[in-house]
């Protein structure tokens, strides 16, 4: 920015400070006057406010990034114009940027590498279902939060540039050349595979400590991403799974074809990498020697034969050529390496000839397809939605989209508003998936299923327990149903154990920590567990709770009171540093228990018996027997031995319980 920034922008954004600064614009905490919240301010450098085209695609980017709304991307809030540039308001993340984690931290451990590329997949899905793709995902563009929250920013300002600006176009870089897939670095266009290569560059470096790729400059970094094979991640890092380094190699797959289709597809590897369970993971072409040859013009070294551990690389010539003349032949190298580049994306020497696609969002049909062909494309019709009666027959969304570029006779596929058959999606919850599938099928929709562990025993395997949609929907439409996969693990012993080490053996057992209930021990340490439901060695599901009694260390033991009398309880109770409380008596006909106590317990909950350890001044309600219903007969011997006298006393029923 030139010159001195304004207080506060569109009279309600005040500035703070700045918290970060990137190529293309600088970040700042500000204060939303309006709502009095902290928001993170992104305005543009100035220079980018003058191209009324890049104006006019960042707004609707923003806006499309304004319409994301998933719990690992920071959502866009507001965008505007103002001191001659154009501002983004975002949610303010208290966190970390996951760049300042990898340099303190890296390498990571395999689990919280995945666990962390599993957060930012499911945005990175989120997004691609909404026709957004991030084109710059990096470290420095996902943040952690102070609670482990994995948060993904600048979702849709990449794309707000179109795919033929090259990377090396002065003050003018969109997104970051260590990240960059191979058809970004060439300038082709991108989809949402795209992300998937850079999400891949990213789990790679948190897992190795290093970027698969470095260089001096942007140009060199790209040119190795087309053409270069980065080290295995095992060959950097030996802690590394077999499993993972699969799922970094096919996410980093040089051909998109051969990636992953979707984000989902690679957070669900990464899932069954942490559940322990085999990986869909295939190594690519690159590490099975099929790598592509290098074609005459770009050949600057010859092709070699890659194992699938280990890439090989040229051998390494010893030179006694002065030093000077070695950095001139690099350079030239270089320059030669830029130059076919530029031109391939061209169409030259050898290249196919890309064409740029043109804009046919928002046209009807017939004038999408007829501007199509005349561009050299195909057009396809790749699914309808529900339309209103202003865009009936009007192309939504167009793939791929302008302004990216395409080889001719690529087809571009079309999404059309129209009226389209509906119905109405069964409830299949709580239904086995083989009839839950069948039934929906039966209504003209397609399934997909996600398996999840149980939530409760009863749950059975192969049951139904959730499903995305329901009421009316489009005919076709994909049912995602949560299907449970019961594995079954026994619970650890976890008495004695503090509730950190407990805590630990049931993450390693996969199980989660249930409720912690407190209760006085004279037995069990303070803080250990005294007990676990379910108990130790007990069978239970993968990812069950497991609840924790947990020691408040020694109280106050309750005594026995059961048949002393009123006052010996009293003073029982009293001793024990406990607090009598004497409930309405209970009537016998047996004089004999006439004024015992009968019954006892602690006003706790769960009440704790006699034994038992309580806190101090807890009270313990008690009962006593009174005589009731018969009489008492008393004999007496008469003075002078002249007889007796018989005297008989009755006993009336009490009120109260009994």
């Amino acid at each position: 920015m030139t010159g001195t920034p304004p207080a506060a922008y569109n009279g309600r954004y005040e500035l703070r400070s700045q918290v970060a600064r990137g190529g293309t614009a600088q970040v700042y905490l500000a204060r939303d006057l309006l709502l009095d919240r902290p928001v993170a301010l992104k305005v543009l450098d100035p220079q980018l406010s003058t191209d009324h085209t890049f104006v006019e695609r960042f707004r609707r980017e923003a806006q499309a990034a304004a319409n994301l709304s998933h719990p690992n991307i920071v959502p866009v809030f507001d965008w505007g114009e103002a001191d001659h540039t154009y501002f983004i308001v975002m949610e303010y993340v208290d966190g970390e940027p996951l760049s300042a984690i990898i340099r303190s931290q890296a390498p990571l451990d395999a689990e919280n590498s995945a666990s962390i590329a599993i957060d930012i997949a499911k945005a990175l899905s989120y997004a691609h279902r909404h026709g957004v793709v991030h084109r710059d995902v990096k470290p420095g563009n996902v943040l952690i939060t102070s609670d482990g929250q994995v948060k993904v920013t600048d979702f849709g300002i990449a794309r707000a540039i179109g795919a033929d600006e090259q990377v090396t176009q002065t003050g003018l870089v969109m997104g970051t050349a260590t990240y960059f897939s191979p058809e970004q670095a060439q300038g082709l266009g991108v989809d949402g595979r795209s992300d998937l290569y850079a999400l891949g560059v990213v789990l790679y470096e948190m897992a190795t400590g290093r970027p698969p790729f470095t260089g001096d400059t942007p140009v060199s970094i790209a040119y190795q991403h087309v053409r270069e094979i980065p080290p295995t991640p095992r060959s950097l890092n030996a802690n590394i799974p077999p499993a993972l380094e699969a799922i970094i190699l096919q996410a980093m797959a040089k051909v998109p074809g051969e990636r992953y289709a979707t984000a989902d597809d690679l957070r669900a590897d990464l899932e069954r990498f942490l559940r322990h369970q085999p990986v869909l993971a295939k190594v690519p072409s690159e590490y099975t020697g099929s790598v592509v040859p290098l074609s005459q013009e770009t050949a600057l070294l010859s092709a070699t034969t890659v194992s699938p551990a280990t890439p090989r690389r040229p051998d390494r010539q010893k030179s006694t050529t002065p030093y000077w003349v070695a950095a001139a032949i690099v350079l030239l190298a270089a320059l030669a390496a830029t130059a076919v580049l530029g031109g391939r994306a061209l169409g030259y020497f050898g290249a196919p000839h890309y064409l740029r696609v043109p804009d046919v969002e928002h046209l009807t049909l017939p004038v999408a397809e007829s501007r199509l062909r005349a561009a050299g494309f195909v057009p396809h019709i790749a699914g309808r939605v529900p339309g209103t009666l202003a865009n009936q027959n009007t192309v939504t969304v167009q793939s791929p989209t302008y302004p990216n570029t395409a080889k001719r006779n690529t087809t571009v596929n079309l999404t059309v508003a129209g009226a389209v058959p509906t119905a109405v999606v069964p409830t299949v919850t709580d239904e086995p998936f083989a009839k839950a599938k069948q039934a929906l099928r039966k209504q003209g929709f397609r399934v997909t299923e996600k398996t999840v562990s149980p939530t409760n025993s009863s749950q059975a395997n192969n049951l139904v327990i959730a499903q995305d949609k329901t009421g009316i929907q489009p005919k076709g439409s994909t049912i995602t149903l949560s299907v449970v996969q019961t594995t079954t693990v026994a619970v650890p012993t976890l008495a004695g154990q503090t509730t950190t080490q407990a805590g630990v053996l049931l993450d390693q057992a996969k199980l989660t920590p249930g409720t912690t209930t407190q209760q006085y021990s004279s037995s069990v340490q303070q803080g250990s567990v005294i007990s676990s439901s379910p108990a130790a060695g007990t069978q239970v599901a993968q990812g069950s709770a497991v609840n924790l009694v947990v020691s408040s260390g020694a109280g106050d033991t309750v005594p026995d009171v059961i048949g002393l009398s009123d006052s010996n309880a009293q003073a029982a109770i009293r001793n024990a540093g406990l607090l009598p409380v004497k409930g309405a008596p209970k009537g016998t006909t047996d004089s004999n228990l006439t004024g015992q106590v009968w019954y006892q317990r602690t006003n706790t909950n769960p009440p704790v018996a006699a034994g038992g350890q309580v806190a101090p001044n807890t009270e313990v309600f008690y009962r006593l027997y009174v005589l009731v219903g018969g009489s008492t007969t008393t004999t007496t011997s008469l003075p002078g031995n002249t007889g007796t006298s018989t005297t008989t006393t009755s006993t009336l029923p009490i009120s109260g319980p009994g």
